[in-house]
């Protein structure tokens, strides 16, 4: 799977969203991002873009400082911008913000054509290397890109291909990541699993104590929940319940363990 091309076309329909909303006037709220604009979700991705551009760029094998700021390249004018720490920012999307955003994403989207994967660098999971950050940027692009598309009231579904791969990479990858963080309930032996409905593709994650074990393919599971490769990813990403997919089946009280088991960070 050609995940740069991927991440190139998910960073550019957010572009383009992002560009229709400023030229309805007022910046809209993102419904599935409660408290935000569609100019809080610009700079968010940007800021987050140009944060993951410099460990890649500079092959960081620790977490960098944050003090310093200067590696977010801002322009000297910033009329408009969001203030991360006061959102919703209301008034029309700045121009110059999604310029902004276009560049920094058109860097990062250099790096990781020119980067071998398998380079190692920090990150926030098991995986300490820069194909780490390419799955993790190409899923907070398409996953933005919803949001946007979604606050103005049509969002695409993710690409079947990619949304298939990105399943087994969260439940593998992302929800040991997440447990770490410290937050979540202990497992009590429940079993989910996955099933696509668009396509090939079945997955299993089993919670037991602090040990999380996820296998591709069908398994024992006390609940099943399927829907299209598209819809599960949305689900995991928590932007659909699971009322939203084809279906749900075994044990629906499970479900409401997920985000107890699961929690974000």
């Amino acid at each position: 799977m050609d995940l740069v091309a991927h991440f190139r076309r998910e960073t550019r329909a957010f572009e383009d969203a992002v560009r229709r909303a400023a030229r309805a006037g007022e910046a809209p709220l993102v419904p599935s991002c409660p408290g935000w604009t569609v100019s809080d979700l610009t700079g968010h991705l940007g800021w987050v873009q140009r944060f993951v551009a410099r460990i890649v760029r500079d092959r960081l094998h620790d977490a960098p400082e944050r003090v310093d700021t200067a590696f977010l390249d801002l322009p000297a004018d910033r009329a408009g911008w969001p203030d991360p720490a006061h959102p919703p920012t209301h008034g029309p999307v700045p121009a110059s913000l999604v310029d902004w955003f276009a560049d920094g994403a058109a860097a990062l989207a250099s790096l990781f054509a020119e980067r071998d994967p398998a380079d190692p660098v920090w990150t926030w999971s098991a995986d300490r290397t820069i194909g780490f950050w390419l799955w993790a940027q190409t899923f907070e692009a398409a996953v933005h890109r919803w949001d946007a598309e979604n606050a103005l009231g049509a969002p695409g579904p993710f690409d079947a291909e990619l949304a298939a791969g990105g399943v087994g990479w969260f439940l593998g990858t992302v929800v040991p990541a997440w447990r770490a963080g410290g937050r979540a309930a202990p497992g009590a032996g429940e079993r989910f699993g996955f099933r696509r409905t668009d396509g090939e593709g079945h997955w299993t994650v089993h919670f037991d104590g602090d040990t999380v074990r996820y296998a591709p393919g069908p398994g024992p599971s006390d609940v099943e929940l399927s829907g299209s490769a598209s819809d599960l990813t949305l689900f995991l990403w928590r932007r659909i319940a699971a009322k939203g997919l084809a279906g749900v089946e075994g044990d629906r009280a499970l479900l409401e363990r997920w985000t107890a088991l699961v929690p974000t960070v």
